[in-house]
């Protein structure tokens, strides 16, 4: 079945289309509008200061601690410990959901549930209105965010299954486009009924609720097509017990009555579940020490963790950065972050094309130096400097550029150095995955620490070792120290072995 499905126009258009639909979250509640709101949400006022370098007067946010369990915490530092709250949920989740795709054999399904999760917590942040809800707009921004990546895990994992290794590189690069084009559509749909339509800051914000509505609706809605005709996934195993109960609701208002009455179903189903849990960490074990005793994918995915450390953090945080260091206005952030993404169009065909001539290996390097080089200028910025605000539009045009092509790259990459003809692809990509959620999770956390606690960080190097840290903000300094972590990924990037796919492909 699997042979006969490959490379079918139909389906592969219905894979990319995906990322169309899905793809309006990780721009619209990502990227641009929610953490601008929830920035504009928490912040109590804006005091006037004076730059005595420029002899001017600037616009400093000040901003609302939110409290926890009697501590005060920064909003910034709150809303990166949530995502690392998020992304550490679907670590555990991503093998035990695996797993129970390929046994039970409903890998679309797990990719409907995640999907319909993710819409209706997107609608549900329309809720969060002012910061005496502000821990249900967290709520709802942590459960969109394992909806997105818990069904990335099965979307990604159908690649190898539908497009041969010599399609898969234009595949997964035409997904992106696909997402990027989608996104910037309804991104320009919510940025005009903000900035045009709203006619007081108070309707702004209405707006910009509603907003979070449209991006729902848009991923429930066009995900559609891509559930109509892509083909269900799994090898279903014979070891299933007498009725699915917790995965097949209508089973539980059944008495089971020939199977032993519902307290006997009831107890096959939780040993069936208890062995899938302990069977999914088991297999994910394994499946990452068979794909690190391959050199290949051993520095590959040592790289693609160091720089996913820098890269995820960076795009995940970008927009509190801008509005938090240099309190750049909503409509001139909105349409900087606008511009990254039809750049990131660009640089996802670029980067694909290029790679046919200088191979993907060469291609992940120089992206790797371009962020490195955007880390190392955003510790540079400072909100004196009258320039500031241009000097951060160059920072957000080489991010946008390599943002398409990074991405793209790796996922194909990774589908490549697969071993041929495999049927354990979900429980591969879940590994990929699982890897890239963890690298975000010491990424949002070492970022959200640098954030709240940089100042005692600095007072502990002092008195312990009389070393002393530069006077800058927590935010700054956080951005800088991504550059080590795109530094080791291009060191491991560099031990990739060419590999001739073909007489004009390489690796």
């Amino acid at each position: 079945m699997k042979q006969n499905i490959k490379n079918n126009p139909k389906i592969m258009k219905a894979w990319a289309f995906y990322d169309w639909a899905n793809s309006v979250y990780s721009l619209v509640i990502t990227s641009t509008i929610f953490p601008i709101y929830y920035s504009i949400i928490t912040t109590a006022y804006e005091k006037s200061e004076y730059v005595t370098e420029t002899g001017k007067w600037i616009k400093v946010p000040v901003r609302n601690m939110i409290n926890i369990f009697g501590k005060d915490y920064q909003p910034d530092a709150v809303y990166g410990y949530s995502l690392t709250i998020s992304f550490l949920i679907v670590v555990i989740l991503s093998p035990i959901l695996s797993s129970l795709a390929d046994t039970i054999g409903n890998k679309k399904s797990f990719l409907q549930f995640f999907a319909y999760l993710g819409a209706t917590s997107c609608m549900g942040l329309a809720m969060f209105t002012n910061m005496n809800n502000v821990f249900l707009g967290l709520l709802f921004s942590i459960t969109a965010s394992v909806g997105f990546w818990g069904s990335l895990v099965f979307y990604n994992s159908f690649l190898p299954d539908i497009a041969t290794p010599d399609k898969q590189d234009a595949l997964s690069a035409k997904g992106y486009v696909y997402g990027y084009i989608g996104s910037v559509i309804l991104v320009v749909i919510c940025l005009a009924l903000i900035m045009f339509f709203a006619d007081t800051p108070k309707e702004a914000l209405l707006y910009t609720r509603i907003s979070f509505l449209f991006t729902g609706a848009w991923w429930f809605g066009f995900s559609q097509y891509t559930f109509k005709h892509l083909p269900q996934f799994g090898e279903v195993k014979d070891q299933l017990p007498k009725d699915l109960v917790l995965l097949n609701l209508k089973n539980i208002f059944k008495s089971h009555k020939s199977n032993g009455g519902f307290v006997e179903v009831l107890k096959d189903n939780i040993i069936f579940y208890i062995e899938i849990v302990k069977e999914s960490f088991r297999e994910l074990y394994k499946v990452g020490a068979q794909l690190f005793r391959t050199a290949n994918l051993k520095y590959f995915l040592a790289s693609f963790f160091f720089y996913s450390v820098g890269m995820q953090t960076i795009f995940l945080m970008a927009t509190l950065f801008g509005k938090s260091e240099i309190n750049l206005e909503q409509g001139k952030l909105i349409m900087t972050l606008l511009i990254i993404q039809i750049e990131a169009i660009i640089g996802a065909i670029f980067f694909s094309r290029l790679s046919k001539r200088i191979g993907n290996k060469n291609v992940i390097s120089i992206t790797i130096i371009l962020w490195i080089f955007a880390c190392l200028s955003a510790y540079f910025l400072k909100k004196e400097n009258p320039n500031v605000e241009y000097q951060f539009y160059g920072i957000a045009a080489i991010i946008g550029l390599v943002m398409g092509g990074i991405q793209s790259m790796s996922r194909s990459t990774y589908s490549r150095l697969l071993p041929k003809d495999s049927m354990d692809n979900t429980t591969y990509f879940s590994f990929y995955d699982v890897l890239e959620k963890i690298a975000i999770i010491l990424g949002t956390f070492i970022f959200a620490l640098l954030i709240d606690n940089y100042d005692a960080i600095r007072l502990f190097f002092l008195q312990e070792t009389s070393f002393q840290l530069p006077t800058t903000s927590g935010m700054r300094f956080a951005a800088l120290s991504m550059s080590v972590f795109f530094a080791l990924g291009l060191f491991f990037i560099r031990f990739l072995k060419f590999n001739k796919i073909s007489d004009k492909e390489t690796l």
